[in-house]
């Protein structure tokens, strides 16, 4: 009998429905990204960031923060978005151990054909299922998770 009190914890409740939704919300919007050439979510979310920072384009340690990946896994998703011609790396003149990832003219219009899509996509599966005082509500929360759980997300998806 303790052990069911133990799993009825609603802790454990909120964080799985927060895994279920994250899970079935990718997978709605799956077929958007890999239909407009892009092999994965991960590409479409930093081909986003570049394009909503100053200059299109992020050093590659901050990108990694930001799409919460180590600095082998950002290097080799510059890789793919690089040989794709989404992406191009810029040394950063004042430090030589840093670069940038810079979005391109074909990354920005590769950004702007699946977006129209994409967000269809995030209206009928996210943000129309909720009312408008549900969804402010979800996002002042889920920026209060975020900001204790990923503060490097910060600096450019509000």
């Amino acid at each position: 009998m303790e052990n069911k009190k133990l799993f009825d914890d609603p802790r454990l409740t909120a964080v799985g429905l927060l895994y279920e939704a994250h899970d079935g919300l990718l997978a709605r919007l799956e077929t958007t990204w890999k239909g407009n050439g892009l092999s994965s979510g991960l590409d479409f979310n930093a081909l986003t960031r570049l394009s909503r920072s100053p200059g299109r384009k992020l050093r590659m340690t901050d990108l990694a923060v930001q799409t919460n990946l180590s600095t082998s896994g950002v290097t080799r998703l510059v890789d793919r978005l690089e040989r794709n011609g989404f992406v191009r790396r810029e040394a950063d003149p004042g430090d030589r151990r840093s670069s940038y990832a810079v979005l391109t003219a074909a990354g920005a219009t590769r950004v702007a054909r699946v977006l129209p899509a994409y967000l269809e996509g995030v209206d009928r599966w996210f943000t129309n299922l909720l009312t408008p005082q549900q969804l402010e509500e979800l996002t002042a929360g889920l920026r209060i998770i975020r900001d204790a759980t990923a503060p490097g997300a910060a600096q450019v998806s509000d």
